[in-house]
């Protein structure tokens, strides 16, 4: 069973109140909860002390124990300071640049020096006409192309 620490709406119509409980992340979100830790009014203030309303102790506890948190309920206990900002996106992170990557302007450049050896080397083939050595220094003008 996985636990999760999550908002389960009540209140009327166009008068949202919430309860911020632990409840299995199978259930429904208004559903079968294990246990109310608090509770969320958004229609109060921001500055007013009982907007949000939660027993620290057992927020902690359920923590120590592995619920994760929903993203409004990790927003909320930031807010109070019971925790520290959590990464329970799970969102990849972008991978970084590696520093030995060479820029477009020096692959560039390289390419222009292997195409003049290549050359040099197409030259010295109609000239000396002495096929080994060529070849040996072809393949080796086409590795570093790679």
């Amino acid at each position: 069973m996985s636990a999760v620490i999550r908002l389960a709406r009540a209140g009327t119509k166009k008068k949202p109140f919430y309860r911020i409980v632990i409840a299995d992340k199978r259930s429904p979100r208004d559903g079968a909860f294990i246990e109310k830790i608090g509770t969320f009014n958004p229609l109060l203030a921001k500055d007013s002390v009982s907007r949000v309303v939660f027993n620290a102790e057992r927020a902690k506890h359920w923590l120590a124990m592995g619920a994760l948190p929903s993203d409004r309920v990790s927003s909320l206990f930031l807010a109070s300071g019971l925790t520290k900002k959590l990464d329970v996106t799970g969102k990849p992170q972008k991978p970084r640049k590696k520093a030995d990557k060479l820029t477009r302007a020096e692959k560039r450049a390289a390419q222009e020096k292997l195409m003049q050896q290549l050359n040099d080397l197409a030259q010295a083939m109609k000239q000396e006409m002495n096929a080994p050595q060529v070849a040996a220094a072809l393949q080796r003008a086409l590795k570093q192309l790679d």
